[in-house]
């Protein structure tokens, strides 16, 4: 399931304000602020010198949805509770209460919220983008280096890092990635000098979802009958680089899977790279390979920054109605669209893969390889929608089924046909996940 909820649109008049339950030792409170800010958990936790923390979703379900709180009674000894709000809510005689877990919504006036205390703990989209420190990506990782870690960049950024360095199999895979007169000749031999990689080639060919006829009797077989030198390289690039870092065990509690969102955004992005007119089409490999690395700036930023990586996994717990770089740029002052299209670049990647990544959140994207980097961004849309990817559920707009010539319903039906395949989908992300 999603950290990620949409709220609902809301066309009245009266001012929407979320709705949170947050706990600690002392017991629970209510926090209200704005539907379109984010909440603030730091500054809660300095100006009430209590470190509150968000219940998960399912409690949040089970708490809202009690019968009382469909009636009005219910509505006022619910905020008879503590509960903190933000100054300006002062201002409105009367608001509009929405909890998104569990559907809740309800008006009530403000003078009805009898304990309630004033503290500044929200910040909007606008106030966050305010802060961000000019220059480049490059320099916004340096500054979040040496803010939140006790490194200093003295030496180039990626050896400073600490992170581990490519295996030669690794580097020979970029190589032929990169040359577009490689093909299964020149990949089979690299796989079958790899025993880790000729395991997962040979699980991979064996997997339901791929349904080879017959049985699956050589790497040569699996590669050139089976999966084809486009699916094993990027396979194999992408759960190679994935095994470099480890998944983070302090990450959202419910959040999607690591290599399930990876694999299914892979998945969904190359079927909907496969609708459009040849003509204005990414290759679908490539597309494919930058949706499988889509999310790979998460371990990044868990392997840098542990402690702030744990205070992040609960900012987006409390705040699953906002966007996920939003909320890293908030904390850490970088995103992880930043610092994984940085690294891509760096292991000397595509460029269409790197760019791809880092814009993937723009669906007003106009520069280069732009069909791709939207390609991303509708795949990770629509998984959201089914929970099958982390973020606040959107609205995508038509403009990105038109600049990729994809009919919104053929885009419906490519997602619904995938999910079909959900239980092979799943088997062959416990083979990656059985490599880590």
């Amino acid at each position: 399931m999603s950290v990620g909820v949409r709220l609902p649109n809301r066309d009245g008049c009266l001012p929407c304000y979320r709705l949170v339950l947050l706990h600690d030792a002392k017991g629970k409170v209510l926090a209200l602020h704005p539907v379109d800010s984010l909440l603030n958990l730091s500054a809660l936790w300095k100006q009430t010198d209590r470190k509150f923390q968000p219940i998960r979703s399912d409690d949040a379900k089970r708490f809202f949805g009690q019968d009382a709180l469909k009636q009005e009674a219910g509505h006022f000894k619910l905020l008879a509770m503590q509960v903190f709000h933000t100054p300006e809510l002062t201002e409105h005689k009367q608001i509009e209460i929405i909890e998104p877990h569990s559907g809740l919504i309800f008006s009530v006036p403000t003078a009805k919220i009898t304990s309630g205390k004033s503290s500044a703990f929200a910040v909007t989209i606008d106030e966050i983008e305010a802060m961000r420190p000019e220059g480049s990506d490059v320099e916004a990782i340096t500054k979040a280096v040496e803010r939140f870690t006790a490194l200093r960049v003295k030496q180039r950024l990626e050896d400073t890092l600490g992170l581990p360095s490519l295996s030669p199999t690794v580097k020979k895979i970029i190589e032929l990635r990169s040359d577009p007169e490689a093909g299964v000749q020149e990949l089979v031999p690299v796989v079958k000098v790899d025993p880790s990689l000729s395991a997962q080639v040979m699980s991979w060919a064996a997997s339901p979802y791929y349904a080879a006829p017959g049985k699956v009797t050589s790497i040569d077989d699996a590669v050139i009958r089976v999966l084809g030198f486009d699916l094993v390289i990027n396979m194999a690039l992408g759960t190679a680089m994935g095994q470099l870092l480890n998944v983070p065990k302090t990450g959202p509690r419910e959040g999607t899977p690591y290599w399930l969102q990876a694999v299914y955004n892979a998945s969904l992005a190359e079927q909907l790279c496969k609708c459009m007119p040849s003509d204005i089409r990414p290759q679908p490999g490539m597309v494919y390979l930058a949706s499988l690395l889509h999310n790979f700036g998460y371990l990044v930023l868990a392997h840098l920054f542990p402690p702030h990586f744990n205070m992040l996994s609960r900012y987006f717990e409390a705040n699953p109605h906002f966007p996920i770089y939003a909320i890293e740029q908030q904390i850490l002052g970088l995103t992880r669209e930043q610092i994984g299209s940085w690294l891509m670049s760096s292991w000397d990647l595509p460029e269409e893969v790197s760019t791809a990544i880092r814009y993937q959140n723009n669906a007003d994207y106009e520069g280069d390889y732009s069909p791709t980097v939207k390609l991303l961004y509708l795949a990770n849309r629509m998984l959201r929608e089914k929970g099958l990817s982390d973020g606040p559920v959107e609205a995508i707009p038509d403009s990105v089924f038109m600049d990729l010539s994809i009919d919104r319903d053929q885009a419906a039906r490519k997602l619904a046909a995938l999910i079909e395949n959900d239980d092979d989908i799943r088997e062959l992300t416990a083979v990656l996940e059985d490599q880590h």
